[in-house]
């Protein structure tokens, strides 16, 4: 690929990251597509509901743009659930480097179980997945036998609608940071 075709990638991945906060400034319509999408959530996967219930706070970002040749890039806006309430808004971008080709979207939620973990989410300037409390990605047999006593402290992640075709969906490496 020559020079200028390199550019002018990078400037589109970078366009995209860009959008994405200017995107979440109609928050009503954010709010809504995030409850939309965690009572989606909750009606597909048990477990998931389970979480909700003995959660203290849900980030849920209804929609994660990926896109990439070569370099990628992907973000979304998210609503922070507290008791039902809505406390916060995120929003969550990466970029990466390598063999990859393709657009994918999808979304995720984040339940907090742990009061420390919620407040880390919310004292740091930015959060980089993988980095901090510790993050259990749970999968589509997740929550048959979910009780107290088989929840742990930290944070779990259900990955949900995806679509596209790049192969794989993944919240580590992300770096959610609050929209002001």
């Amino acid at each position: 690929m020559n020079r200028l075709m390199k550019m002018l990638l990078a400037l589109a991945i970078t366009g995209l990251l860009a959008a994405q906060p200017a995107m979440a400034a109609d928050e009503h319509v954010l709010d809504q597509d995030a409850a939309a999408a965690l009572k989606s959530l909750y009606s597909n996967h048990s477990g998931a509901k389970a979480l909700g219930d003995k959660a203290i706070g849900i980030l849920v970002f209804p929609n994660i743009t990926k896109a990439g040749f070569i370099l990628g890039a992907q973000g979304g806006a998210g609503t922070l659930f507290e008791k039902g309430k809505i406390t916060g808004h995120y929003h969550a971008g990466a970029l990466s480097v390598g063999m990859q080709a393709g657009v994918q979207s999808y979304g995720y939620a984040l339940f907090f179980m742990a009061a420390q973990d919620l407040a880390y989410l919310k004292k740091t300037s930015g959060w980089s997945l993988g980095v901090g409390p510790s993050i259990v990605v749970a999968d589509a047999g997740f929550g048959k036998d979910v009780s107290s006593m088989t929840l742990q402290k930290g944070i779990y992640a259900f990955i949900f609608d995806q679509s596209g075709l790049m192969a794989g969906a993944g919240v580590v490496g992300q770096k959610i940071s609050r929209l002001k």
